[in-house]
């Protein structure tokens, strides 16, 4: 799963990645919990005939996805993430994947080696982010829900596949991880359908991200500072990469306004 993410890159450099018209600025974010409102990215914005300017928008959601038929948010589970190889299925997800396919920006996420049960040791937190730096997208969906006196709130969740070589001796769940030059094919919704693709949705390439071990800060929202993404002190070295992992399956065809603080 994801449970915690990051995003310290700069507006600038969000704009310019994700080939943006315009973005309000944001201050670096190192502890984004759920709840939250996170940064993403659609491609649905209206433009005239002929207007060859991009269809790209940035807007804050809400880290918690609610399907539009929940008569009562209190009462639903709180959605952070989708499995990506049954969204297209499940009655929760399946019209935002087919319609409401969105990237969220992020620097990299968190993740907890859980130990066996029963062994009383605590969990480990490892900081997730790509080797050689930079921003990751993570595929999402997104859901715009409307209270019964009217309110609108923008949802969101981050759609999650089998782990790649690095993440699985960590967690058995990572986030997917869309390809700059995949964007446009992704956010398509009105010409891509989910079968269309389904093949965005693997694990990201070994060898990706890298795994730090970090300190227990990261557990506590509170703490929202670039610590909790200091290396922890003594033995720092995360899990040895597990043997290949076989890929994810694709998932099968469908069947035919926030501030930071």
């Amino acid at each position: 799963m994801c449970g915690r993410f990051s995003l310290t890159a700069t507006p600038e450099e969000v704009q310019e990645l994700f080939g943006l018209e315009e973005i309000e600025d944001f201050p670096p974010r190192y502890n984004i919990a759920p709840t939250q409102p996170i940064l993403i990215i659609a491609g649905d914005r209206c433009r005239a005939e002929g207007d060859n300017r991009t269809d790209r928008r940035a807007l804050l959601a809400r880290w918690g996805f609610l399907p539009g038929w929940v008569k009562d948010p209190a009462e639903f589970p709180l959605l952070i993430n989708a499995r990506s190889e049954t969204a297209a299925e499940k009655a929760s997800f399946r019209a935002a994947m087919r319609h409401r396919r969105v990237l969220i920006a992020a620097s990299g996420f968190y993740e907890w080696h859980r130990p066996p049960k029963g062994s009383n040791e605590k969990s480990t937190p490892y900081w997730i982010k790509p080797r050689d730096g930079g921003i990751v997208a993570f595929g999402g969906l997104l859901e715009t829900y409307m209270s019964a006196d009217g309110a609108e709130i923008d949802t969101a969740a981050v759609l999650t596949t089998g782990p790649n070589r690095e993440v699985a001796p960590i967690h058995n769940r990572m986030p997917v991880v869309i390809r700059p030059e995949d964007f446009s094919r992704w956010l398509d919704c009105l010409n891509q359908e989910p079968r269309h693709v389904a093949d965005l949705m693997a694990p990201a390439p070994d060898d990706y991200f890298e795994a730090i071990r970090v300190s227990d800060l990261v557990n506590k929202v509170a703490n929202s500072g670039p610590e909790v993404q200091e290396p922890a002190s003594g033995d720092t070295a995360p899990p040895e990469p597990a043997k290949p992992v076989r890929k994810a399956k694709a998932p099968p065809a469908a069947s035919d306004q926030l501030k930071l603080f």
